[in-house]
């Protein structure tokens, strides 16, 4: 090599010599790690110094008048002779023994790059190590704003014609391994966007940037939507039945021995579950887990093809599972109709677990060796570990009937009996705090279990139904002794599930109808939305009403997906479906006339089918018995039927129906309401409450009067006369007139 010119004897080789035995001391505190990358910052310095001197040979360069725009030579030599990553005024050492690992030669093995590559790699490195290299690349390049190298003096490094350089120049096109791969991004200059190839600068991507000095989950780009997690968690210890996690510890096993990657789709509702197990799997492997939210990613603003192979790249570096992170449709949410996007996934050799709610299907993701494991909820017996495992983990008690009867009623995963528990302690605490302490003052009541319970399901049917807390209880209903016996009886069935289905094994005898179905027939105003009430409030369960003549539309198709919504919605809610006005969708279906009844026949069974799939409680609530055919009837698990009340059940209705609190005169006479008004319980509820607004304007206390014409304005409604006298002063000819036009149903 040349020496420097005469002009630049203020810094001769002595004195670089002597700088360089000054750093050996510090050179030799270098970890074997990095010192590979100084040596090979050093081999950078000698060809920056020969081009260096060819450029002061050939008097490219003129000193400029600001020397804050401008870096001279000696100064540039000065500092080359410090050596690379040395503080100001400390030069390392040449004679400095390296460790033979370098992570240039481990980022060329990982994406297949040559020696020449590498050394632009370098070249881009080396500004990030050490800003000395910032004032070399200006000076070279003639404009000291420039700090970074471009492709032109990357080529003068490391080209020895021309002809050399310009068939370099294929390295820096789209399709090379530097710049497909994302190694290196070329960037032009803000000013100039249409610059040459050769004017782009040469930028090191931050991913490659941290593999190469040794760091993990560095990219803030992936910070937003990502985490790096170790493993704290095993096989073992998850909530999932004996069989799946046999046949996880299995996977991982045979992936771990032979080195193999896999894709392993897990779906079902608690994400909670789902991330433990995809961190328990990582754990089985040796790996970390890069948990990534794909709708964060989504959101995130960049485009989803840069972002997901900087995930994979970033799980490569880090030695992670990636666990994709999907919402509740079970869809990435992103633009899947790019190929790049799906070719992404296709290519990558790593190990993928996709979390979904709902089964994994060919068009979820860009693979199709995909293993789909279904999280389905516990069962009784893993519930009542779970609740009880939340409960000894709080410090909580809870008796042993009201949990059964709360784990019969609540299908609840882990991460949703947790919160129950939380939500029940929290609850109780503030009641103790207003002052109702009562005996075990800051322990949850068995209400307050079942309240935090149904806090946990059903929000996505709020805005599809209308939600019922259920009030009325078995004292406040009227109805037969054998219609009262069949409430009783559904409300058995519920609670006896997990026995008859989970301890006596007839839910694998069951292919569909694992859930509860009833249908309530009966004149308007009989009791069937009552009864539905007491049932929910018995099971502390909440009630959604569903209005069915809403739901059915005119257009084929439409009612189905209608159904399709509503029963999405109501999955792990946890709730009483009440399907009110159902003879706006049953009719005889055999009796098909034209092509529209064969559709009505298709949603009626559409309906029945989906009431068979679900596994909570559904009900069934028409007018008319005998719009249903006996086929649909028979899929039926309970039908009961509320008849018109008699004399006696209207005058147990009266009583029921006022207030214990309201003020009522001596003069009403509830054996006479319940013979000379002949209604059903709805039709009472609406006369009494309207006869205590009447007496609140008046006199305070409610008469047989304001009684008799609420009676009326309730008959008025439905179409029929009726006297006030009838009831004040009755007239026998008049009494049998409204016998004769009040009909016992209405």
């Amino acid at each position: 090599m040349n020496h420097p010119p005469e002009s630049l004897g203020a810094w001769d080789a002595s004195e670089a010599a002597s700088a360089r035995m000054a750093g050996d001391a510090d050179a030799q505190a270098y970890p074997p790690y990095y010192a590979s990358l100084v040596a090979a910052l050093r081999r950078l310095d000698a060809l920056l110094e020969s081009l260096l001197k060819t450029a002061l040979e050939r008097g490219g360069v003129a000193e400029a008048a600001l020397r804050g725009l401008y870096v001279s030579p000696e100064e540039a030599l000065r500092l080359l002779h410090r050596g690379p990553c040395a503080p100001c005024g400390v030069a390392v050492g040449a004679g400095l023994e390296l460790a033979t690992a370098s992570p240039l030669d481990a980022l060329g093995g990982r994406y297949g790059l040559s020696s020449f590559e590498l050394d632009m790699v370098l070249i881009a490195l080396a500004p990030e190590l050490d800003l000395r290299y910032e004032r070399i690349y200006g000076f070279l390049q003639d404009d000291a704003t420039r700090r970074r190298a471009t492709v032109d003096l990357a080529l003068d490094l490391r080209s020895s014609s021309t002809p050399e350089k310009i068939a370099r120049l294929e390295h820096f096109l789209p399709g090379a391994p530097l710049i497909r791969q994302g190694v290196l991004r070329l960037v032009p200059d803000a000013g100039q966007p249409d610059a040459p190839l050769l004017a782009h600068t040469l930028r090191l991507d931050p991913q490659i940037l941290a593999m190469l000095l040794g760091h993990a989950g560095a990219d803030a780009r992936l910070m937003p939507f990502c985490r790096l997690i170790a493993p704290a968690i095993g096989l073992d210890g998850l909530a999932l039945d004996d069989g799946t996690v046999r046949a996880l510890a299995e996977t991982t096993r045979r992936a771990h021995e032979a080195g193999e990657s896999f894709r392993l789709w897990f779906h079902g509702r608690d994400d909670t579950l789902k991330a433990d197990a995809a961190l328990a799997v990582a754990g089985a492997l040796g790996q970390t887990l890069l948990h990534v939210d794909v709708g964060r990613m989504a959101a995130s603003g960049a485009t989803a093809v840069t972002l997901l192979p900087l995930v994979f790249r970033e799980a490569e570096n880090t030695n992670a599972v990636v666990y994709l992170f999907l919402d509740q449709t079970g869809e990435m949410r992103l633009p899947r109709t790019h190929d790049d996007l799906m070719n992404a996934i296709r290519a990558y050799d790593g190990r993928i677990v996709f979390g979904a709610q709902r089964p994994w299907r060919p068009s979820a993701c860009g693979a199709d060796d995909v293993i789909d494991v279904p999280f389905g909820m516990p069962d009784f017996a893993m519930r009542k570990r779970l609740w009880q495992g939340a409960l000894d983990a709080s410090g909580l008690t809870l008796e042993a009937d009201a949990l059964d009867t709360l784990c019969a009623g609540f299908r609840l995963s882990g991460e949703e009996i947790s919160r129950a528990t939380r939500l029940a302690r929290a609850n109780a605490r503030w009641r103790t705090a207003s002052g109702d302490g009562g005996d075990g003052a800051g322990d949850p009541r068995p209400r307050e279990y079942f309240a935090a319970a149904r806090a946990q399901c059903g929000h996505e049917l709020d805005d599809l139904a209308h939600k019922i807390r259920p009030r009325q209880t078995w004292s406040g209903i009227a109805l037969p002794d054998d219609v009262m016996a069949q409430l009783r009886e559904i409300c058995n069935h519920a609670n006896a599930r997990p026995k008859v289905l989970d301890d006596w094994g007839f839910e694998r005898m069951l292919s569909h109808g694992k859930g509860l179905n009833a249908l309530f027939t009966g004149a308007p105003g009989t009791g069937k939305s009552m009864a539905a009430e007491v049932i929910a409030g018995e099971l502390q369960q909440d009630v959604y009403r569903i209005d069915l003549s809403r739901v059915v539309s005119k257009y084929i198709g439409e009612t189905e997906k209608n159904l399709d919504g509503v029963f999405t919605a109501a999955h792990g809610a946890n709730a009483i479906l009440l399907f009110d006005e159902a003879d706006a969708l049953f009719g005889k279906r055999s009796e098909v006339k034209d092509a529209h009844d064969r559709y009505a026949n298709i949603e009626v069974g559409y309906l029945l089918t989906k009431m068979e799939d679900y596994e909570g409680i559904a009900i069934l609530a028409t007018n008319l018995r005998r719009s249903m055919d006996d086929a649909f009837v028979r899929r039926m698990q309970h039908v009961v039927e509320f008849p018109f009340p008699d004399e006696t059940l209207r005058r147990r209705i009266w009583q029921l129906t006022f207030s214990p609190q309201a003020p009522l005169g001596d003069d009403v006479d509830f054996d006479r309401l319940a013979r000379d008004v002949k209604l059903a319980g709805g039709h009472i509820r609406n006369i009494v409450l309207a006869a205590a607004f009447l007496a609140a304007s008046a006199d305070g206390v409610i008469h047989m009067e304001h009684i008799a014409r609420a009676v009326r304005r309730e008959h008025q409604k439905l179409g029929l006369r009726w006297e006030e006298r009838q009831l004040i002063d009755p007239d026998p000819s008049a009494l049998r007139e409204t016998e004769r036009r009040a009909p016992e149903s209405t």
